[in-house]
């Protein structure tokens, strides 16, 4: 089992930047691919980014492409999710997510029901 914990989200001003965590804990020695994804009011919930295990690949929405960046630090079991030129449409409840796999390299897949393991979430809020 692992458990997620999701930080970092808060107000921020159309054009801003936040950085969010995603800290594991539990079963962390196994393989997982981890993925973010979000759901504003009244939607249905959205991929945002993905990456391996390794670390060395990562998916991405075409609309998060070159604002969003995913990364993580094994050492520290945390994912982050680097958010820059944040705009009023990215409002949203963030959620990190992990799916198992035997493979290391697996960039994660954009469908939230290949998942396993879900944190509570974060509100990020733009502010037009």
């Amino acid at each position: 089992q692992v458990q997620l914990v999701e930080s970092g989200g808060g107000l921020v001003q159309a054009g801003g930047s936040l950085r969010l965590s995603c800290a594991a804990s539990g079963r962390t020695f196994s393989y997982y691919a981890m993925g973010w994804f979000r759901q504003a009011p009244g939607k249905e919930r959205e991929f945002v980014a993905a990456i391996s295990w390794s670390g060395g690949n990562t998916v991405y929405a075409n609309s998060m492409k070159g604002r969003f960046t995913i990364s993580k630090d094994n050492a520290k079991n945390t994912v982050y999710l680097q958010m820059n030129s944040l705009k009023f449409e990215d409002t949203a409840v963030y959620y990190c997510a992990a799916d198992p796999t035997s493979n290391r390299y697996y960039s994660g897949s954009p469908y939230s029901h290949e998942y396993e393991h879900w944190g509570q979430g974060t509100q990020v809020t733009v502010s037009s």
